[in-house]
């Protein structure tokens, strides 16, 4: 019989990969859909096409990576599998780093006003701009993650499975000398570049919000409304690539042992990490909103679905 906290570990992944899967699925279908109708995807919904794709890759890797690590250990100590899942779980993590990014990136250009000749002739060039940025992510991403095949070691960890029985396992592990370059490459920098962008959008908000974007009656313009929803969806991404970055780093060192409250803690915050930030994409989307709600009245109501009715607002 597993142990209490594998089995709980194996379901809670199992819910989590299900609705991120459809969350992410959802973004991805509807955008290639309107695609198919001949509807020009801009920056954004390209960029959120991309981030659900990988999103969705990532969560069924970590789904494969997990169980078999709890149902199989000596299959999944070999060093061919271990580095196997180990090079397909870091590529998608680094890549939606970056895509977050790029992501960053089209709403500064969007929301800022810019006087410089260079950065207007970024804003004014944002649809070429970001296929290129997207292409850059996927192949830093690729090749920070591919050496990972050559830095592993040996790691002994002891795990209590009842109260007086254990047992030791000895696994392969990336080793210090690949996981702090590429960890400040792929992780820290995207981090620090989302925080900057987040803080001057935010910065331009508040010194903007009692002038050009209200109007007569003092209410905020439909322009206004968007580049605040645009700031609140790039905060909530970060927070959430916060809290995603920090249980990667605890688990990497090991602050907490196995079957502990705070190891098990990183572990649900890694696990809702792809839903949870399909959540955030969705409701910043006034399309995929509407769309979101209109499925919940149709799968919970009796109700016949109306013709949805969608306003795009550029930002």
């Amino acid at each position: 019989m597993p142990p209490t906290f594998i089995v709980a570990s194996m379901t809670i992944l199992g819910a989590s990969t299900i609705f991120g899967v459809f969350a992410n699925l959802l973004i991805v279908t509807v955008n290639v859909v309107d695609k198919v109708r001949g509807r020009k995807l801009n920056p954004s919904d390209l960029i959120m096409v991309t981030l659900g794709a990988f999103n969705i890759f990532f969560q069924f890797i970590m789904l494969i990576n997990d169980y078999v690590s709890f149902l199989d250990n000596d299959l999944y100590g070999s060093e061919k599998i271990y580095t196997f899942f180990t090079i397909l779980l870091i590529l998608p993590i680094f890549s939606s780093f970056w895509i977050t990014v790029c992501l960053s990136i089209y709403y500064y250009l969007q929301i800022l006003i810019f006087t410089h000749p260079f950065l207007t002739r970024l804003k004014l060039g944002v649809s070429r701009l970001i296929p290129k940025l997207l292409m850059a992510s996927v192949f830093t991403s690729v090749a920070n993650g591919i050496p990972a095949a050559w830095y592993r070691h040996k790691d002994h960890l002891s795990l209590n499975i009842f109260t007086n029985q254990s047992f030791e396992l000895t696994i392969p592990k990336v080793n210090i000398a690949y996981m702090l370059p590429s960890t400040i490459i792929s992780c820290s920098l995207p981090l620090t570049l989302i925080g900057i962008a987040n803080g001057i959008i935010i910065k331009t908000l508040l010194s903007h919000r009692h002038k050009e974007d209200r109007n007569a009656n003092g209410n905020l313009s439909p322009r206004a409304e968007a580049r605040i929803h645009a700031a609140r969806t790039i905060g909530s991404l970060l927070l959430l690539y916060i809290a995603f970055y920090v249980s990667e780093v605890l688990l990497f060192i090991d602050t907490f042992p196995r079957n502990s409250p705070g190891f098990c803690a990183c572990l649900m915050v890694i696990y809702f990490y792809p839903p949870a930030q399909s959540v955030v994409l969705i409701l910043g989307s006034p399309k995929l909103k509407q769309i979101s709600l209109a499925l919940l009245r149709c799968l919970f109501s009796k109700e016949q679905p109306k013709t949805l009715e969608i306003l795009f607002i550029k930002l």
